[in-house]
C-alpha cells in the first residue's frame, strides 16, 4: 500500500474528523467587526482558541498574538527541515450574515442537509482551514512522520484586506511553500493578480456658485473682475473619461495565460467632492452645492496581472496621470495627487509556475479522485498574495460550495472530504517523510 493510499484510508475511516471541526468553527460567529459589530457576533478570539487547542493536542508548537484588539492570529508548527517546509493557511473571519430572513437555515447552526454543511463561513473558509488541520492529523494518525516543517496559519481580517496574513509575514512566519485553502471549485489556482487601492486627488479653485457664469462664460478680462473658480468635479469628470480609455488599453494589451481577458481593470469605487481637505484626506465641506468644489478624491481599485509588478504598474499609472495633467493649463499648474496603499491595502501578485511541485501534486492527486482539474488564475485576491510577495511559492486549493458572501452559504461535504485527501497527499509530497 502506498503512503498516499494509507492516508486516504485513514481519512475515509474517520470522515467526521474534518466535518465536526468545520461545524465547531461555523457555530462560533466570527464576523469581521470592520463590517458589523454586535454582541456575540465578533468571536474570532474563540475560533482562534479552538484552533490553538486543537493544534496543541496534536503536538504543535503554537504562537498567538493580537493583530487588532481581540482579533488574534494563531500559528502552529510541527518541527522539520526548512527546505521542505509548508504553510497551510486559512482565515477565521467572515462577512456578515446579511438579511437573516433570506436564510432557510440557522446561519451559525452548521446544519448537515443533503450532503451540504450550511453556515456563514462554511465554504469561505472555515472548511478549508479544517481540511488543512484534519489532513495533518490524518497523516499523524496513519503513523507517518514528515521530514519538512508544516505550519498551520489561522489568520484574521482576510475579508477586509488580509492584514492578519500580512502581520504573520511581517513577523517572519514563512516557509518554502504554501497552500491557501480558499474554495476553488475543483480547480488548482497557482496565479493571482495583484491589487492596489489608490487615491487620486483632483484640485480646483473654490468660489461662489452664483458667480459660475464668470467661470464658464467668456467674460471681459477687465480690472476688478473676480478670479474665476475652477470646478474640481468637472476636472474629475474629464479624468474619469480618460481613465476609462486607459483601463481599456490595459485590458487590450495585457495578458496572462491563466487569467481571463480584461482582468487589468481600474474600478472607480468611491468619489467625494467638495471644498477644502479634512484630516481624513477627504473634502472638508461636502454638503453645500452653492460652493464651487476645489477638491475631488477618487478611490480606485486597480487590478493587475500575475506577471506584472507593483512597481511597473504604479509607474505606468503615474505616467498616465501626468499625461492627463499635461493636457490643460490648470492641471499642468495643479497636477492631481496620487496616494498609494490607501488604507494600508496592497496585494502583491502571485505567479507560481504551473510545473512547480506544489501545483503538479495538487493536480495529480485531485485527478486520481475526480476529473482532472483546471489550472487557472484567481479573479479576485486572497491571502496567498501576502505569502507570495514574501517569496513563498504558493497555490490556492480548497473545497466547493455556494452562498459565500450571500444567503444560505454551504460547503459541499463530498468536496470537503476530497479536498482533505488531496491536501494530505500534497503535504506528503512537499514535506516528504522520515
Amino acid at each position: 500500500m502506498s503512503l498516499h493510499q494509507k492516508i486516504w484510508d485513514e481519512i475515509d475511516t474517520n470522515p467526521d474528523r474534518v466535518i465536526s471541526l468545520t461545524q465547531e468553527m461555523v457555530r462560533i460567529p466570527s464576523v469581521n467587526p470592520k463590517f458589523e459589530t454586535k454582541q456575540g457576533l465578533n468571536n474570532e478570539t474563540a475560533v482562534a482558541a479552538l484552533v490553538e487547542d486543537r493544534l496543541k493536542s496534536q503536538g504543535y508548537q503554537t504562537e498567538s498574538w493580537e493583530v487588532f484588539e481581540d482579533r488574534p492570529n494563531v500559528v502552529g508548527s510541527l518541527p522539520g527541515t526548512e527546505d521542505r517546509s509548508l504553510i497551510l493557511c486559512g482565515h477565521i473571519d467572515t462577512v456578515p450574515v446579511g438579511n437573516a430572513a433570506n436564510w432557510t437555515v440557522d446561519p451559525f447552526g452548521a446544519e448537515l442537509r443533503d450532503g451540504r454543511l450550511y453556515g456563514r463561513g462554511s465554504v469561505d473558509m472555515k472548511a478549508g482551514l479544517a481540511a488543512c488541520i484534519a489532513a495533518v492529523e490524518s497523516i499523524k494518525a496513519a503513523g507517518i512522520e514528515l521530514e519538512g516543517r508544516v505550519s498551520i496559519h489561522a489568520v484574521v481580517d482576510e475579508e477586509a484586506g488580509g492584514f492578519g496574513a500580512m502581520d504573520a509575514v511581517k513577523k517572519g512566519h514563512l516557509a518554502k511553500n504554501a497552500i491557501i485553502a480558499e474554495p476553488t471549485w475543483d480547480k488548482v489556482v497557482p496565479a493571482e493578480g495583484g491589487l492596489e487601492w489608490v487615491r487620486v486627488t483632483l484640485i480646483g479653485r473654490s468660489g461662489h456658485a452664483g458667480m459660475r457664469y464668470n467661470d464658464i462664460f467668456p467674460q471681459p478680462d477687465v480690472p476688478g473682475r473676480l478670479i474665476p473658480a475652477v470646478n474640481a468635479i468637472e476636472i474629475a469628470a474629464r479624468f474619469l473619461a480618460a481613465l476609462k480609455e486607459f483601463e481599456a488599453s490595459r485590458c487590450r494589451t495585457n495578458y496572462h495565460p491563466l487569467c481571463p481577458p480584461g482582468l487589468s481593470t481600474i474600478n472607480p469605487g468611491v468619489i467625494h467632492g467638495g471644498v477644502g481637505i479634512g484630516d481624513d484626506g477627504l473634502p472638508f465641506i461636502r454638503t453645500n452645492p452653492a460652493m464651487t468644489p476645489d477638491r475631488v478624491t477618487l478611490d480606485l481599485d486597480l487590478k493587475f496581472l500575475p506577471n506584472e509588478t507593483s512597481a511597473e504598474v504604479r509607474a505606468e499609472f503615474e505616467a498616465f496621470v501626468a499625461a492627463f495633467a499635461a493636457l490643460d493649463p490648470w492641471t499642468r499648474a495643479h497636477p492631481p495627487e496620487v496616494t498609494w496603499e490607501l488604507g494600508g491595502l496592497h496585494f502583491p501578485p502571485m505567479d507560481t509556475p504551473v510545473d512547480h511541485p506544489i501545483v503538479t501534486s495538487l493536480v495529480g492527486h485531485h485527478s486520481t479522485l475526480a476529473e482532472t482539474p483546471e489550472v487557472r488564475g484567481f479573479d479576485a485576491v486572497t491571502d496567498a498574495a501576502h505569502y507570495a510577495g514574501a517569496g513563498v511559492d504558493a497555490c490556492i486549493y480548497g473545497p466547493s460550495g455556494d452562498g459565500f458572501h450571500g444567503d444560505n452559504e454551504y460547503v459541499d461535504v463530498a468536496s470537503l472530504h476530497r479536498s482533505t485527501k488531496v491536501i494530505a497527499a500534497a503535504i506528503l509530497d512537499i514535506c516528504g517523510t522520515r
